[in-house]
């Protein structure tokens, strides 16, 4: 089978990735990451967050749909992953042209926080809607619930270092975050003598952007895989972000840690009508139950504020929670996408 792929972030070619490695006799092309395949688009041509808004990209965009719309002639599928702001005019571009082509979308876009108009677009242009959350349904009523792909991808477990106490640290991985909140993380880490620090830095920084973005690190451990920082410590603070989701996941007790820009914080709290921030906290309190950690934002992030979770919070708590996470999404999505890609049921 030639399957057209629309796979322009590092998240959506993580989990193409892994999809791809329980599909068979499939051809892929169009846009993902170079060590997939060989594409019309590399990912790292896209690479600028909201590329489609922002003018220096906006002609290149146009450029890559219509390329992208003359190849889906000789797909027999189309799977489209996230990224709605480029793949919904895609989606419409091929759907007008090819009225008979079916259109997968994987990672709906998120309209249970913003942008609630899209749901209507994605049904209106794609056949198979594969949810990742259970709640999504609701937003979505043809949607599949697929499981979720961090269960496909979460190796490890919470298995905390046993010779001495360990803390991780996750600033992000956007320099707005990261300057932001390294300074915080540096007085917390200083006040927590005879401690191990570990501090996660995403491996596509490169090292000439660390010294500018993380300041001093010389009290810290670096480590460049998430999952094997949190999974060794017995507790972490953590950015805002997909790695809220994977740290509850892995079982390691945290504290969900945000601080934007004033206007930022007062445009973002307008536009999301949400109780929680943290991808865990709003799958559970859509499914009625409580939130599985912490969350803090703005000037309640202080040294003093976390020092203060970290000694309260009760981790029995935090551990029947993650367990309820995890049954409420079941498995993980790679084999059930594989499926409804094939056409096959079991």
């Amino acid at each position: 089978m030639k399957l057209l792929v629309s796979a322009l972030e590092p998240s959506a070619n993580l989990h193409l990735k892994y999809l791809l490695d329980v599909l068979s006799d499939v051809h892929i092309s169009g846009i993902f990451d170079r060590s997939l395949g060989e594409p019309l688009y590399g990912m790292d041509e896209f690479s600028v967050m909201g590329f489609i808004d922002v003018l220096a990209k906006y002609f290149k965009g146009k450029e890559a749909v219509a390329e992208m719309v003359s190849l889906a002639k000789e797909c027999e599928k189309v799977l489209l992953i996230d990224a709605p702001a480029f793949n919904l005019p895609l989606a419409k571009a091929i759907r007008e042209r090819y009225p008979e082509k079916e259109i997968i979308y994987y990672i709906l876009p998120k309209v249970w926080a913003w942008k609630k108009g899209r749901a209507k677009k994605v049904d209106r242009y794609c056949n198979r809607l594969a949810a990742i959350f259970p709640f999504e349904r609701q937003f979505y009523p043809r949607a599949e619930y697929v499981g979720n792909p961090l269960l496909d991808e979460i190796t490890l477990r919470w298995k905390p270092t046993e010779n001495i106490e360990t803390l991780a640290f996750l600033p992000g991985s956007r320099k707005s975050e990261i300057t932001r909140l390294m300074p915080v993380y540096r007085e917390v880490a200083d006040a927590l003598p005879g401690r191990r620090k570990i501090l996660s830095i995403p491996s596509f920084i490169g090292e000439e952007k660390i010294g500018e973005w993380y300041g001093d690190i010389s009290g810290f451990e670096v480590v460049k895989d998430t999952q094997e920082a949190v999974a060794q410590a017995h507790f972490a603070f953590v950015c805002s972000g997909t790695a809220t989701l994977e740290t509850a996941l892995i079982g390691t007790p945290f504290v969900l840690v945000y601080k934007a820009r004033v206007l930022d914080w007062i445009i973002g709290n307008a536009i999301v009508k949400l109780p929680y921030k943290g991808l865990a906290n709003i799958i559970m309190d859509f499914a009625g139950k409580e939130p599985v950690h912490p969350e803090i934002f703005q000037d309640d992030v202080t040294k003093e504020r976390l020092l203060e979770l970290y000694e309260s919070m009760d981790r029995g708590h935090f551990t029947e929670k993650s367990d309820e996470l995890k049954a409420i999404l079941k498995h993980g999505s790679a084999k059930a996408v594989a499926k409804m890609i094939m056409n096959r049921d079991s």
